[in-house]
């Protein structure tokens, strides 16, 4: 059987600032597979999913999304993949219907089907009672859920997630949770980084953990186990043994 095509595929990526932020990075997540990306502070998480996103170019090295090259079709590989930052920009202006009905028009999906699969996703994420609200009056949670309904507007097929559940309560936090596991079970692929290792722990089929912009581990949480001494430790354990080694070695 032919092999399947991956949902990113990542080679040599390079990228720097004041010093190298993501320094000749491999990377390959599979179609339809929740992938955690961990990494401490300034590791370079955000600087690679931004250029996976197209908000940032790359410096050398190439970027494969379902097979589509960024760099010579950038339009068409921004079309099967959405974005969610940790601080989410919606217009305060806007309703969340309004909001989302504007971003899918971005998208050219046709407005029928954009009425009904916005309606569909504040349903989904509880926002329903909220839909004719302007958003300038929202907590973070209610609008990290407005921007991740905006995401999905147009049916992705990669999300990409920057600490998406930073500062939600423990309701809206659900709530993400299960919109993103619901769409990996729909076949979506879905690439989160977060802080909150538990969330990674269960929610992630593989894990990878970068330092220094290298993906120093990979893979799942029974395999990244037994390269540390922490046979049944918790994804902390192992994410403290596996950076504190890299930067012995470094």
């Amino acid at each position: 059987m032919p092999t399947p095509v991956p949902a990113l595929d990542i080679h040599n990526l390079s990228k720097s600032f004041d010093r190298p932020a993501v320094d000749g990075l491999d990377l390959t997540v599979r179609a339809g597979e929740f992938y955690g990306l961990l990494g401490p502070n300034g590791a370079g998480k955000t600087t690679l999913l931004r250029m996976v996103a197209g908000l940032l170019q790359p410096d050398s090295g190439s970027i494969s999304i379902f097979g589509i090259d960024t760099a010579r079709d950038a339009i068409a590989a921004k079309r099967v993949v959405a974005w969610v930052s940790d601080e989410p920009m919606v217009y305060d202006r806007l309703t969340p219907l309004e909001y989302l009905q504007f971003v899918a028009g971005l998208w050219e999906v046709p407005a029928g089907e954009a009425e009904a699969t916005a309606r569909e996703l504040l349903d989904w994420l509880g926002l329903m009672p909220h839909a004719d609200e302007r958003c300038g009056g929202f907590s973070k949670g209610m609008l990290q859920k407005v921007a991740l309904a905006g995401a999905l507007v147009h049916n992705p097929r990669l999300i990409i997630l920057d600490e998406p559940l930073t500062g939600l309560d423990a309701g809206a936090a659900r709530q993400v949770k299960n919109v993103l596991l619901e769409k990996v079970r729909e076949g979506v692929t879905v690439i989160m980084t977060t802080h909150i290792l538990e969330v990674a722990e269960r929610m992630a089929e593989r894990i990878g953990v970068i330092a220094k912009g290298r993906l120093i581990a990979e893979g799942t949480l029974d395999e990244l186990r037994g390269r540390t001494r922490h046979d049944q430790g918790s994804l902390e354990d192992i994410f403290l043994d596996l950076v504190a080694e890299h930067s012995a070695a470094a």
